[in-house]
This record gives structure tokens, C-alpha cells and sequence, in this order.
């Protein structure tokens, strides 16, 4: 750029700024003129460069400067964050430069008009919602799920003059079924400003790739007829590299198996992994401790939220002192908060957080960051380390300390990654149809449509720029009724489609059901923790799993954001608790999916191993201290590592090979190890096509485990070595075996759950309160169960595409399958007496997937294979022609039923949530009565046709079908007693009249003899006195 940067600014705004910095930065120099311009523009620029003021310093100088316009046109600008963490942050950050220039114009005797500037989030009071609908605020800060709640509501009207939106951290949202409910919103948000000027659409970020893809993203498309164009994006690349100062050390000389938990049963048994060393956690405390102590503010990120809340804790107890607080997304808000300002003030030492402080939120007290095992993706590892020093020119330093020995190459990889900034490329999804339906049924609840306009509306969103026209007309008929099912009631139209005009229109209470289970992320059924006695809305203290609820009691005491608390009472909703402090608790559990790898960080993984192997010790050495941030002791150790796996296994799994070893377990069973360091998205299909032509060969079930470091067989025992060709399926037959055998497994029942949830067909019936996840588990199988008759229910396909495209790298795996065939990737097959280094480290994993096999939930393990429309998933997915399915297979589902292999569920009977049952403590829960079936026509003879154990049963259960205002139901005749065998009973309806009953509140049972005294029989008549409905009737009594 040439000229004065800042000759767009007024006056009074350059002056404030030129009292506030040296200089623009880099970014802000390369991305105003665009920005000025009205184009919509792509920044990337490192973490803290002034990304954020050089996207909002034009919109502040024009709405500061430009004249007054009424007070319901003036909402100009929303900012979209993907975490409300850093709208709050931003909020704070832009009173600076507002009050900055409102200061500098008041004393240049300038008129100004200071902004307004608002919040609008899940976490917003209904009173400031309202303030907001009649006072629009000038600048709105909001997420992409309020975002499609203001859409979708009265209060969308004081969006119809905004002219900006700014969407922060892009590159978190392309990826994802959220940023496709985005790029949906911000097409709705341009049609409510129909005749003005395209919406000028402005993206930041740190790490995207590549920039074309994600500028595709954000600016959606023109549709003409058929002809879909993009719009224009101007993209700025200011991404200079991030000047990073890191080092990968540890903290004993030999690290353990891992640095969480290794469970006990591990060394032990038939499944124990010779050699597998213990747990080291505990060493590195003395490390950590020593490392905050050193720092003003540190930053540990973990992986999981239980290893947040450990740690935490661990720290604590190691320093003596409280040291560490927590920081994850199932603390409650105002927890939240309240850390975030401590770190943000310097007054708390440490934190330890999980990918909820991994955005841009500016920490500028923050001089370290330790990432505690290998960073989840390169992309995440530049974000989380960009944490320190967050401010212009500020060198950040980071610390990254591996969980075991063989964490050490993926550590070694992402540091070498991390200095060149290459991070992955983000793929935006195509045509998720369970947000499309979704936004339909939101758009036409505010206005009616044609649905040919609004088919043309929908495809200048660009994860639908290629959407088929039979695609949106299955989700119409979905949401219109066409798919009747008497089994599930919950298939019920939420529009009307008039097929003759086109015309769609929105059935009664679609708004509310749309609002009511707004977003993308998927409901998993957590209950909230409350202190007691602050009433029914009292202060939140976090969420817990809800399996974790069920195995708790009151009186149990559990630790959340590094402080502990009992549980004095359980309700169906809510865990009701009191602090607990000095008092030492249990750890809590959340059960979510872990991050995989990326096909492109395996591939430098694989490509670090291969150089390594060919380098001498001393060279190799020299690279990881030098090139991949390594101390003397982790480059050492990595080296030995990698020596011991040539050693054993004679070769290296590498980019360029893959290794296939086999040996038998302690057993005799074969256990056969694919070692590839490519990730799990593609080892999980190709694992999945294995398994099946496997099962087609032998009779006996087949364990597989995938992870990102490869694939664990289990092989019935055979005299001979099982061959290592059959583990490498044609890549021309892998989609049509995967499809194949996709809907038998637990991710597509919970893929077809979350999918429905966000398509509205597993609505909540109470927004705003927990739905228990087994209840939905329940529900989505019996879903299944009635849209298996339809071969192109839309979610199912959705389903499939998702698990395909999105899950798996369903082209990486057909690529890598293919070089094999081509030779371009050498295969090894080797057999060893004992696991190599590299194949321990995988069966780790094993062990740990098979020691709690039965903790699956059931109804996720009930999928059946479907029958689905070949040609609209071929024109869903965009790929070749899908072959016939297999037919259902039940057989498996019996057997781990019958062995005991599937997790036990609340039972059938028992309606209500297991909570309930423990809320009491330890008593046990009465028994439920059955319901019985088919009862309308014969409740009233079965009064009398049954014994009298069953007669009041009935007899109340007629009585509740008449007070439900049903017409009275006609008397079975009463039967006559039956002749019993010579000199035997008498038989009622079949039945021995003198045969002991079982006990019931009808008939109790007598008075033991070892209950003496009139009061103790007394007391134990009254405990067991039958109710008034199960007394025997009058004669003559009808009914």
C-alpha cells in the first residue's frame, strides 16, 4: 500500500490513534484499504497483530461520525464470535477506543456520537433482551446460535440497516455443521435487508487454510436460475509467521505409559501388555509448579476436561498453596468469568484450561503457555501458544511436555509445523441437510415462501451452492409430513407444503419448536449443578456427565473448577450441592468424542520418522534439539525410542510405509497391528472395511480398535499366520464395504441422534430444562427404527454423508489405499514374539477400549443396516454410484446382549429417569407395576376374569381410562371356576385359586410372628395397608 494508511479516519479517530500506537501493524496496513472500500475481505494475521481494530476501526469512524440515524436503524454492525468468552472479551476492548475518540473529539470541540454497544448471547438476562429489541444497540456482539435466535424472532427487526458483520476465529467455524448454520444465518440476515447494498462480510483469523476455501465460505454466492456464482472476497494475506519460542522437554528421563490414569487391569490378566510402564502424572507436578513459580501468569492446556479438573488439583495439593483454577465449558459462566478476570489482571498464577480459552481472548498478564501431550492439530497448537505475550511484536513462549514416550514424534512434528505455520486446510461441509431443515423451518415461520425462492435463497449459502433439487425436496416432504409413521408421533409436518401453488407455510407452534432447539451442537443430556438453597434459579456451579449423576449419592463429595463439593440432593433435572472446602473428592467425568488427527499432521509425522531412521544418532539428535524445539534428554529419549522400534520390528511405519505385525497374545489368539501414523479418520474406515470382509471369513466375532497411530486386529487362534494381504481391502470396493457396514455401529446411531435433534424431529418438550440422554437414546432408536421403511429419509442419508465426508476421510483412506496398490507405499509384514515399542504404545489402547466394552450404550448398539436410495446419497455425496447395502444383522446385537456385553439401561418398564430412583439415597425404589397392553376393550372384564392380585390392578386402571373422559368400555362376562383336578384346587381362569401369591399393596402380607406387641403390629398394618381403589367392590357394582 502506498500513501497514509490512516487518511480514511476523521480527525478526532486519527488522533486518538496516533496517541495510542507507534504505528499500524502489518495486517491493519495490508487490510484497511479493502475494508474501507466496502469489499468483503479475508484477514489472516497472527495472533496479536490487531487483527480485531483493523476490522473495526472503519465501522467504529463511520458510525462515530456519520449523522445520527433514528433509534431503530441503528444497529450497523455484528461482530460473530464463536465463543461468548470472547464476546465479552472484545466488548471490553472496544470501550477503550470509543471513549478514546469520543475524549479527543470533545476536546477538539467536535460533534460525536459515542456507540452503543451491546451483548446478545445464551447468557444475556431477559430484561437486557428487551432492552435491546427497543433500544438497538449501534455495535451488536453476538454467537452464530443467538444470531439465528434474533432471526427467528420479533426482535430480527432491528437488524434489517446492518451493513457489517465481522466473524471472529472463521477458521473454528468452516469446518463444522456450525458454520454451516452460519453461512445459512448470515443469507438470512442479507435477505431482511432486501434493495440495500450487499453485506459487506469481513473474516479474521490466525490460522486458515487454504484462504480460497474459507473466503468461499464467507461470502456465499449469487444464484441466477441454475447458475451459482461466488461473491466477491478480497483476500488479505498479512500472515507473516508467528515468531514462536518453543521447547518439547520432560520431566523424567524415561516418561511413563501416560500421564493420565493407567487402569490397574492393564498389567494384569490375559490382556496385559508386557512391559507397560505406570502412570507418571506425579512427576511432572514438582516440574509444573517449578515452571509457574517462574512466570507471572501460566496457561496448561490439556486435552479433556477431566485431566483440566486433575491437574487443578494435583497442583494445588503439589504447591502447598492454591496455585491453579480450571477452566472449561461445563463450568458455569459466572465461574468462568471470574477466572478469566484473574489470569486477565496477573493474580492468578495458573490455569488450566481445555480448548474453551484456545481462541483469541486477549490475556496480556499471560508470559507461558505448557501444552500438556501433543497438540490435538497444528492449527490448535499455534492458537493455544499464541496465548503468551498477546500483543503486537510479543514473542510467544510455549513449553510442550509429551504424555508418554511415544507422544514424543506427533510433540516433535507439530513443533517444526508450528515455527513454519504450516496448519491444515479447513473443508467446509456440503449440503448438511440437518441444518437445512433446521433454517427452513425457522425461515418459513416468520414468512411464507415459494418454495422455488426460497430453494434459490438457500444455494447462495456455499456449503449449498451445490445442493440437488430432490435433496430439498426430501427435507419439504420430511417437514411436511410425507413420511408417516404410527410408531413415532414425533414424525409430525412442521410446515405446509401446498404442491400445486409451491407454497410453503408454517404450521402451528413451528417458531417455538425452531427457537426451542436452536443450533448445531448436540444436547448431551448434562445436569446442571446448583448451590442449595438459592432457589429454583439460584447460582450454577458447572454441569456433570450424566452417567457420572447415576453413580453418585448424597453425601459424595466431587471436585469442579479446583474446588470441592457434596451433593446433599439429586432431582430429575439438577445436582443440588453445598462447598465442601479442604475435603478431598472424586474426579469428574464428561464422555465426549477426543480430537483426531489430520491427514496432513500424520503425514509430517510419518515423513519425521522416515528422516530419523536415516540419520545417524548424532545427526538426528542435532535436528530435534535444533530444528524441533527438543531438549537434550526429550531428543535423546526419542531417538531410543524410534532405534528400539527398527530394532524390534526391523523397520519404520513412515509416509511412505506401512507396517503390518503380527504375534500372538497370552492367549494364543493372533493379534495382528497395522502401525500407520496417517490418523484415525482414515484408519476408521479402513478398519471398517477389514472387518467386514474378515466376518465373511470367519464365524467368530472380530475385536478391532483404530486410533491415530494405527489398527489393532484380534484373530480367532489358527495354526497358521493370518495372511497381511487381507488387511489391505481394493480401494475401489472400500466405500461400497464401509457403507455397507456403517449403520451397525454406535457412531451412526449417535450421528442419526444429533442429526435429529438439529433437523427438529427429537424436539425438547421442555427447552431451557435437561432431557436425560437415555431418553433420547430411546427415542432416536425408535426413530430408526420407523424411518428404516424409507429408502431417502433425509436424515439418514444425512447421516451417512456426515460419517463418510466428515468423520471419516473417507478420499484420504481410497488415496492411500490406491498408492498401495500402485506401490507408491511399501507394505512390511513382520512377526515378533512380543509387541515392538511402536505396537505396545497401540495396544494400549486396545486394552483400554475392551476393558470397559460393556459401557457402550445400548441403545446406540441397536442400529440396523438400511435400505436407503443409492442414487440421491450418490447425488448427496457427490461420488460414484453406492452398490446395493447388506441386509440387517441382528445377530451380533443378540449375542452381546446374551453375553452380557451391552451396558444395561433403565429398564423398559421403569418410565421414569434413574435419577429419581437414587434421589431418596440408598432406598430402593418400589417397583413399577406393568403396563399391559390392548386394554381398552376387556379392562372391565378383566376386573373380574383375573385373581384377586390382578383385579385391583385392573379395576384402577378402568378407573383411569374413565376419568380421561373416554366412553365407558363394554363388561367381559365373568368367567366360571374351573374344575380342578379330582380333590385338587379349585383353578380361577386357569389359575390354582390356593396357590400363594406373591405380596402386593392389595393383599399384604401377614403379620410375622416375630412382630410382637400392639404397637409394632400396628405399625406394620398401616405400612402395608392395601389402598381404598384395590378394595374388593360391592356386588352389583358395575364396571
Amino acid at each position: 500500500m502506498t500513501g497514509d494508511p490512516l487518511a480514511f479516519l476523521h480527525p478526532a479517530a486519527r488522533a486518538w490513534f496516533e496517541a495510542c500506537f507507534d504505528a499500524p501493524t502489518s495486517a491493519q496496513v495490508a487490510g484497511w484499504p479493502a475494508i474501507e472500500a466496502g469489499e468483503s475481505t479475508l484477514l489472516l494475521a497472527p495472533t496479536g497483530s490487531g487483527k480485531t481494530l483493523a476490522a473495526f476501526l472503519g465501522a467504529i469512524n463511520r458510525v462515530m461520525f456519520a449523522p445520527v440515524p433514528p433509534p431503530a436503524e441503528r444497529c450497523r454492525v455484528v461482530y460473530v464470535s464463536p465463543i461468548k468468552a470472547l464476546g465479552v472479551d472484545v466488548e471490553q476492548n472496544l470501550r477503550s477506543p470509543l471513549a478514546g475518540i469520543a475524549a479527543t473529539a470533545d476536546r477538539l470541540g467536535m460533534t460525536v456520537h459515542t456507540p452503543t454497544v451491546a451483548i446478545r448471547s445464551g447468557d444475556t438476562p431477559q430484561k437486557a433482551r428487551a432492552h435491546m429489541q427497543r433500544h438497538p444497540p449501534d455495535i451488536l456482539i453476538t454467537t452464530p446460535e443467538s444470531l439465528y435466535m434474533l432471526l427467528t424472532s420479533e426482535s430480527r427487526a432491528m437488524l434489517r440497516f446492518v451493513d457489517t458483520v465481522i466473524v471472529d476465529e472463521i477458521h473454528s467455524l468452516v469446518a463444522s455443521k456450525r458454520g454451516s448454520h452460519l453461512a445459512l444465518s448470515l443469507e438470512r440476515l442479507e435477505w431482511l435487508r432486501a434493495g440495500a447494498r450487499p453485506l459487506q462480510r469481513i473474516g479474521l483469523s490466525a490460522t486458515q487454510r487454504p484462504l480460497t476455501e474459507v473466503a468461499r465460505f464467507l461470502g456465499g454466492s449469487v444464484v441466477e436460475g441454475d447458475a451459482v456464482a461466488a461473491r466477491p472476497v478480497t483476500i488479505v494475506d498479512a500472515g507473516q509467521v508467528k515468531q514462536l519460542d518453543l521447547r518439547i522437554e520432560l520431566p523424567v528421563e524415561e516418561p511413563g505409559a501416560s500421564i493420565e490414569d493407567v487402569p490397574p487391569a492393564a498389567n494384569e490378566g490375559p490382556t496385559a501388555i508386557s512391559g507397560l510402564p505406570r502412570s507418571n502424572l506425579t512427576a511432572l507436578h514438582p516440574r509444573l509448579v517449578e515452571l509457574i513459580r517462574a512466570h507471572r501468569s501460566t496457561m496448561l492446556f490439556v486435552n479433556s476436561r477431566r485431566l483440566a479438573e486433575r491437574l487443578a488439583a494435583a497442583l494445588n495439593e503439589a504447591a502447598g498453596e492454591p496455585l491453579a483454577l480450571a477452566h472449561h465449558g461445563s463450568m458455569a459462566k459466572d465461574v468462568r468469568a471470574g477466572v478469566e478476570e484473574q489470569l486477565k489482571r496477573g493474580t492468578l498464577p495458573a490455569i488450566v484450561a481445555t480448548s474453551s480459552l484456545e481462541l483469541g481472548i486477549d490475556m496480556g498478564a499471560v508470559d507461558l503457555v505448557i501444552q500438556l501431550a501433543s497438540p490435538p492439530s497444528i492449527a490448535a497448537g499455534m492458537q493455544r501458544v499464541g496465548r503468551a505475550n498477546h500483543h503486537v511484536g510479543g514473542r510467544s513462549r510455549g513449553v510442550i511436555i509429551p504424555k508418554f514416550r511415544g507422544d514424543l514424534l506427533p510433540c516433535a512434528a507439530a513443533a517444526r509445523a508450528m515455527l513454519a505455520g504450516e496448519v491444515e486446510s479447513s473443508r467446509y461441509p456440503r449440503n448438511p441437510l440437518d441444518i437445512l431443515a433446521q433454517q427452513v423451518v425457522a425461515a418459513v415461520a416468520m414468512d411464507d415462501w415459494a418454495a422455488e425462492a426460497l430453494y434459490d435463497k438457500l444455494r447462495a449459502a456455499a456449503p449449498y451452492a451445490e445442493l440437488p433439487r430432490d435433496a430439498f425436496e426430501g427435507v419439504l416432504d420430511m417437514l411436511s409430513g410425507r413420511y408417516p409413521s404410527e410408531d413415532f408421533a414425533d414424525l409430525r409436518p412442521r410446515v405446509n407444503y401446498d404442491r400445486v401453488t409451491g407454497q410453503l407455510s408454517a404450521r402451528h407452534g413451528a417458531r417455538r419448536v425452531a427457537i426451542g432447539n436452536a443450533g448445531s451442537i448436540p444436547d448431551r443430556g448434562l445436569f446442571g449443578v446448583f448451590l442449595a438453597g438459592s432457589g429454583e434459579g439460584g447460582r450454577r456451579v458447572g454441569e456433570l456427565d450424566e452417567e457420572m449423576v447415576f453413580e453418585s449419592r448424597i453425601g459424595d463429595v466431587f471436585v469442579l473448577g479446583a474446588s470441592s463439593w457434596r451433593i446433599e440432593e439429586i432431582t430429575h433435572d439438577r445436582v443440588l450441592v453445598s462447598p465442601a472446602p479442604g475435603e478431598p473428592g472424586k474426579l469428574p467425568f464428561w464422555r465426549g468424542d477426543g480430537p483426531g488427527r489430520p491427514l496432513e499432521f500424520g503425514q509430517a509425522i510419518g515423513a519425521l520418522i522416515r528422516e530419523l531412521g536415516a540419520l545417524s544418532d548424532a545427526d538426528a539428535e542435532a535436528r530435534l534439539v535444533q530444528q524441533h524445539c527438543l531438549d537434550p534428554a526429550a531428543a535423546r529419549s526419542l531417538l531410543q525410542y524410534v532405534r528400539e522400534e527398527q530394532e524390534a520390528a526391523k523397520t519404520l511405519p513412515t509416509d511412505r510405509t506401512i507396517v503390518v505385525e503380527r504375534f500372538r497374545d497370552e492367549i494364543g489368539d493372533w493379534r495382528v497391528c497395522i502401525l500407520s501414523p496417517f490418523g484415525a479418520a482414515v484408519h476408521a474406515p479402513w478398519a471398517m472395511a477389514v472387518r467386514s470382509a474378515l466376518l465373511e471369513r470367519y464365524a467368530a466375532e472380530l475385536d478391532v480398535v483404530w486410533s491415530d497411530d494405527g489398527i489393532v486386529f484380534r484373530l480367532p487362534e489358527a495354526e497358521r499366520a493370518p495372511d497381511p494381504t487381507q488387511f489391505f481391502p481394493r480401494a475401489d470396493e472400500l466405500e461400497d464395504r464401509v457403507v455397507a457396514r456403517l449403520a451397525e455401529t454406535s457412531l451412526f446411531a449417535t450421528r442419526f441422534r444429533e442429526n435429529a435433534g438439529r433437523a427438529l424431529l427429537l424436539v425438547k418438550r421442555r427447552p431451557g430444562q435437561r432431557t436425560p440422554l437415555w431418553a433420547m437414546r430411546r427415542k432416536s432408536a425408535d426413530l430408526l427404527a420407523a424411518a428404516s421403511r424409507f429408502r431417502d429419509f433425509p436424515v439418514v442419508l444425512e447421516t451417512y454423508r456426515e460419517c463418510l465426508k466428515d468423520v471419516f476421510d473417507l478420499p484420504g483412506c481410497v488415496d492411500l489405499l490406491r498408492r498401495v496398490e500402485q506401490r507408491a507405499i511399501k507394505v512390511v509384514d513382520v512377526e515378533t514374539r512380543s509387541p515392538s515399542p511402536f505396537a505396545a504404545a497401540l495396544l494400549f489402547s486396545y486394552v483400554g477400549n475392551f476393558m470397559y466394552e460393556g459401557d457402550a450404550p445400548l441403545a446406540e448398539r441397536r442400529a440396523q443396516a438400511l435400505t436407503i436410495d443409492h442414487a440421491r446419497l450418490k447425488a448427496l455425496l457427490g461420488e460414484a454410484a453406492l452398490r446395493d447395502l447388506l441386509d440387517a444383522d441382528a445377530i451380533a446385537e443378540l449375542e452381546a446382549t446374551l453375553q452380557r456385553r451391552a451396558q444395561a439401561e433403565p429398564s423398559r418398564r421403569d418410565p421414569r429417569p434413574p435419577a429419581r430412583a437414587r434421589r431418596s439415597g440408598s432406598r430402593r425404589p418400589r417397583r413399577p407395576r406393568r403396563r399391559r397392553r390392548g386394554r381398552h376393550r376387556s379392562l372391565a372384564g378383566r376386573a373380574h376374569a383375573h385373581p384377586p392380585d390382578r383385579q385391583g390392578q385392573a379395576r384402577r386402571s378402568l378407573a383411569l381410562h374413565r376419568r380421561r373422559g373416554r366412553r365407558p368400555l363394554p363388561r367381559r362376562p365373568r368367567r366360571r371356576l374351573a374344575a380342578g383336578p379330582p380333590g385338587g384346587v379349585p383353578r380361577v381362569g386357569g389359575r390354582s385359586a390356593g396357590r400363594p401369591r406373591r405380596p402386593s399393596r392389595a393383599h399384604p402380607r401377614p403379620v410375622p410372628r416375630r412382630v410382637v406387641g400392639p404397637a409394632l403390629r400396628r405399625r406394620h398394618r398401616a405400612r402395608h395397608r392395601r389402598p381404598a381403589s384395590a378394595r374388593r367392590p360391592r356386588q352389583g357394582r358395575r364396571g
